[in-house]
């Protein structure tokens, strides 16, 4: 039985470490293999995709710690019973905390370390609100593989050692009081973990077990929120327990564009899924040459349509209690058509349209009941704000710095509010029946590492490991774009005639890492994990 996306398995004309992965019962794709086996123990102890996608995700708390924390947000789309839904599970902004306050500290742009960033983090509340409508098993239960990693310790994985060691160079040497606990947790030895060499943290384990104990009770309304609040205050935090008292994760309904027959899933805003959307939404109506992926034109195309999008986002998405242009009108098809016009022959500097006119880490997980959920959760900034709440293990994510300082900006910062968001997960339906989830982490790159891996799959039938594998672009600013050294030179050369200030990347992690699960009608599962990372998929 073929998969609703036509590919061939034996194809994978880029270089690549991995062959795609097959199933019946259950898969899970994650960076990090051990997160992977967690949630696939949890499918076979009679948990589902959801509980399966918890335990993944509670357990790359303690085995990435450099993209993500107790202290996350996170953002879920769940296929359960053929139907969908959307978790925004991102944090809001202390209640004492306002634009006019960050300016008057002599700030024209949101910090990235410390607590002005800091927002009440919602990852923990969203697993409770996840395993409560939709899990099969016990909250206690399905941390359980995260709290003996983070007791019994685990042999940290290459990148992961790579992106811990950048960190290590920087908090080594900060000197601030709100910052020495990062040391204390992350570098007990004076040194960021080596590949293979063992880390743990019962300080983490002791607080999984109280969000577990309690349903993140203890997290938002007890004495880890207590701990939050006395920390804030010791050392100049504007995070209250009242902050994290009035906080509940919200469920949305999901939107889409229809991409060449799939209907393409995101997370409305206060995420900027929609720069996907809009860009594939300019794609529509552009012939392109589905023989050659590597057509220098085809990739000109992709990339204006990305700037166009992405100027977009960065100018109307925001809290979406604040947003002043409807989603409804960024995706319109006569939207795109006026954006479409703005393409040429050359590479142009992205502004904003008038619609009105007329740091992360993803996973997927799907079982044999047919659900299936995209997942991401995030930190932001290698290791967010640098802030570590003493005796907890619990790293404060720094999505703050999203915010803008600016009081004509629908997203300018104020007490209460979200904040622009980037991680994203995204799912693919067809026809009504669901395809499967997909995501791409990496802060500014998500769309862009998204709309390549769809278009590699859905434009030239890619499969998936094929789509992951492929040389990626990532635009900068401005005309500047950025390739992988593996991208043919034929594109790099095309792309400076018309006019893009080319840099060939000689590090891949910034071009993002991406998990891609898919389901045919008989129910076999095929999934695929980027080898930007050390990730992994695993089925049964």
């Amino acid at each position: 039985m073929p998969f609703p996306i036509e590919f061939s398995p034996s194809s994978y004309r880029y270089s690549s470490r991995r062959s795609l992965v097959y199933a019946r019962n259950g898969m899970v794709s994650t960076t990090q293999p051990l997160a992977a086996g967690a949630g696939l123990d949890i499918m076979k102890a009679g948990g589902n995709a959801v509980d399966a996608a918890i335990a993944a995700a509670s357990c790359m708390t303690v085995l990435e710690p450099t993209s993500n924390g107790l202290g996350s947000d996170a953002f879920a789309i769940v296929w359960v019973k053929d139907e969908m839904f959307g978790l925004n599970a991102s944090g809001r902004a202390p209640m004492n905390l306002s634009a006019g306050m960050v300016r008057k500290m002599g700030f024209s742009q949101m910090p990235v370390r410390g607590w002005l960033p800091v927002m009440v983090p919602g990852a923990p509340a969203g697993w409770a609100a996840l395993s409560e409508r939709f899990g099969k098993l016990p909250l206690r239960q399905v941390l359980a593989p995260a709290i003996r990693y983070a007791e019994d310790g685990y042999a940290v994985t290459p990148v992961i050692a790579h992106l811990w060691n950048a960190a290590f160079e920087e908090f080594s040497k900060r000197t601030e009081p709100e910052f020495r606990h990062w040391m204390e947790h992350f570098a007990p030895g004076g040194h960021a973990p080596a590949a293979g060499e063992v880390w743990k943290s019962e300080d983490m384990a002791r607080s999984l077990r109280r969000i577990a104990d309690t349903g993140a009770e203890a997290f938002y309304r007890g004495d880890l929120a207590d701990r939050m609040d006395a920390f804030a205050r010791e050392t100049g935090g504007f995070l209250r327990k009242e902050d994290l008292a009035a906080y509940h994760p919200s469920w949305v309904k999901p939107v889409s564009v229809n991409y060449r027959g799939y209907d393409i899933w995101e997370i409305p805003p206060n995420g900027d899924g929609i720069v996907v959307l809009m860009a594939l939404a300019i794609l529509n109506g552009m012939n392109i040459n589905h023989e050659d992926p590597d057509d220098p034109e085809n990739v000109h195309r992709m990339i204006e349509a990305l700037k166009l999008g992405y100027a977009d986002g960065l100018r109307y998405i925001s809290d979406p209690d604040t947003m002043r242009v409807p989603v409804e009108k960024l995706l319109s098809e006569e939207y795109a058509e006026q954006r479409r016009r703005g393409i040429g022959e050359h590479a142009a500097v992205p502004s904003a349209g008038d619609p009105m006119s007329g740091g992360t880490i993803y996973l997927c997980t799907a079982d044999s009941e047919g659900n299936m959920v995209s997942y991401i959760q995030s930190n932001f900034k290698g290791f967010g704000s640098g802030i570590v709440i003493p005796e907890t293990g619990i790293s404060l994510q720094n999505r703050g710095f999203g915010f803008s300082l600016d009081e004509d900006s629908p997203n300018v910062l104020a007490p209460g509010k979200r904040a622009f968001h980037t991680i994203i997960p995204g799912f693919i339906t067809k026809d009504g029946k669901a395809v499967g989830p997909f995501g791409v982490m990496g802060a500014f790159m998500q769309p862009q590492g998204q709309l390549q891996a769809l278009t590699n799959m859905i434009d030239y039938c890619m499969n998936p490991q094929e789509a992951l594998d492929r040389p990626r672009w990532q635009w900068m600013k401005g005309l500047e774009i950025g390739l992988e050294k593996e991208m043919p030179e034929r594109i790099r050369e095309d792309l400076i005639r018309r006019g893009h200030d080319v840099q060939i990347a000689e590090n891949r992690i910034s071009y993002g890492r991406g998990q891609i699960i898919l389901r045919n009608d008989e129910g076999t599962l095929v999934g695929a994990s980027d080898p930007r990372a050390d990730g992994f998929v695993m089925g049964y």
